[in-house]
């Protein structure tokens, strides 16, 4: 990490928990929180200037992704901030945008998540997937598609493995910050 990835704005700097890893090459500005144990890999760019982005322990962002929100106006008094649950694996060149994510949940590379989505716990997003704006995703399930579709329930391999993606990258940043 380097001072001119983690930015100030409106007198807000992002707020790191334990043991994070934030790559030289992301940025990230404002009004960020992000847990124990997160990963955020080269090329991040995540702006929380309008609203809040809350990252829960364990997560990993991976390349390339855009982490965004939505500002509060009188049509939308609360705006949408970015909530992203805990043991989440956000795959490369994804981009969510003032939705909420629960826990234990896969996001496919390029998927695409909108403001007012809801991605309940327990879900994997296929590779591409489109996610439209307040969309529900219900939990145990596979997605795909562009807009996205249920397509079954989960495996119990598959379940056991949104846990484990996560480990994995804990595992992996913490090689990273032993090499700084």
């Amino acid at each position: 990490m380097n001072k001119t990835n983690l930015r100030m704005y409106n007198k807000i700097t992002p707020s790191l928990g334990n043991n994070v890893y934030v790559d030289q090459a992301a940025v990230l500005i404002g009004d960020i929180t992000l847990g124990d144990d997160v990963s955020i890999w080269p090329l991040v760019a995540a702006r929380g200037d309008v609203n809040t982005i809350i990252i829960g322990d364990r997560t990993n962002i991976q390349d390339g992704t855009v982490l965004h929100v939505t500002r509060k106006s009188s049509v939308n008094p609360n705006g949408n901030p970015l909530v992203i649950g805990k043991d989440v694996t956000v795959g490369h060149k994804c981009m969510l945008h003032g939705c909420k994510l629960g826990n234990r949940i896969l996001v496919g590379m390029g998927a695409i998540i909108m403001d007012g989505a809801v991605i309940e716990d327990d879900v994997f997003i296929g590779a591409g997937a489109l996610v439209p704006p307040h969309k529900t995703l219900t939990s145990g399930y596979l997605y795909v598609g562009n807009p996205v579709k249920q397509v079954r329930l989960l495996k119990e391999s598959e379940q056991n493995f949104l846990s484990q993606s996560a480990i994995n990258y804990v595992e992996l940043k913490n090689e990273y910050i032993a090499q700084l």
